[in-house]
């Protein structure tokens, strides 16, 4: 399976003009580390800084109503903080959720860009 695939992109390769062959290893798979690297890029890169600045924030609150709730001595005391702290944990469970959308989101557009790519150059040999 894995030398078929080479084949077909070495035939994607010899079909595509220079800048297209440029623009088609752009759009190769990306690491964890590019793609939330990459999540800081285009429109929306601002939405992302607000949302990573909130996951921070929601963290270090997390952390501070810990730490009340195991030094509360009364019940009350205990329960409100402990609901606290469930409800900043979700929080940042529900940035980083959305944040990992967004991730998933660039990878499915990177492919789609690339089987346009192989679409065109299957059209393009057919076409000779």
């Amino acid at each position: 399976m894995k030398k078929q695939t080479e084949e077909i992109d070495l035939l994607i390769k010899e079909t595509l003009s220079k800048e297209e062959n440029i623009y088609y290893n752009s759009l190769r798979e990306q690491n964890l580390y590019d793609m939330v690297i990459g999540q800081f890029n285009g429109k929306n890169a601002w939405l992302l800084i607000i949302i990573n600045i909130m996951i921070i924030a929601f963290l270090g609150l997390f952390i501070y109503c810990l730490i009340q709730f195991l030094n509360s001595d009364t019940q009350d005391v205990f329960i409100k903080w402990g609901i606290g702290s469930i409800i900043c944990i979700l929080s940042v469970s529900v940035l980083k959720i959305y944040a990992w959308m967004q991730m998933d989101k660039n990878a499915i557009l990177r492919q789609m860009k690339r089987l346009e790519i192989q679409l065109m150059s299957l059209s393009r040999k057919m076409t000779e």
